[in-house]
């Protein structure tokens, strides 16, 4: 795999997120232990949040799903991307990743416009490796 391979990229970079992911679980499944055993101490919800330290359990959720659907929504461009180039029709992507055509037509006008990605495209569209290895 090339060094400048945006899919390539794109995992890795999704990988790391998955690290963070896992830590936000561990602090989330200590959250709503500590709920448990404060509401079972009596107190009311107002209270609980009124006196959490750090973030809240619902904040803490929705910075894990964020991350998750940026970074995910890039591995999905830079793999269609990855597979158009490589000569998979939009018809086969869309069947392998159960969306319509047009979702994947969607995907690569996505992909083709997100700078890291875009990285790695020659003029024609088509990757610079690949550009490189095609007889002229």
């Amino acid at each position: 795999m090339a060094p400048t391979d945006p899919f390539r990229k794109a995992l890795l970079d999704l990988d790391r997120v998955l690290d963070v992911n896992l830590e936000h679980i561990t602090v989330i499944k200590r959250r709503i232990a500590e709920i448990e055993r404060q509401r079972s101490d009596g107190l009311s919800y107002t209270e609980i949040v009124e006196g959490a330290s750090g973030p809240l359990l619902v904040q803490l959720i929705t910075e894990s799903r964020q991350a998750l659907d940026g970074f995910g929504g890039r591995v999905r461009r830079a793999e269609a991307l990855a597979l158009h180039q490589e000569g998979m029709t939009m018809e086969a992507i869309a069947e392998r990743f159960g969306i319509t055509r047009q979702r994947v037509s969607a995907l690569l006008r996505e992909a083709r416009k997100d700078p890291v990605l875009a990285s790695d495209i020659g003029p024609g569209g088509e990757s610079r490796q690949q550009a490189a290895l095609d007889p002229v």
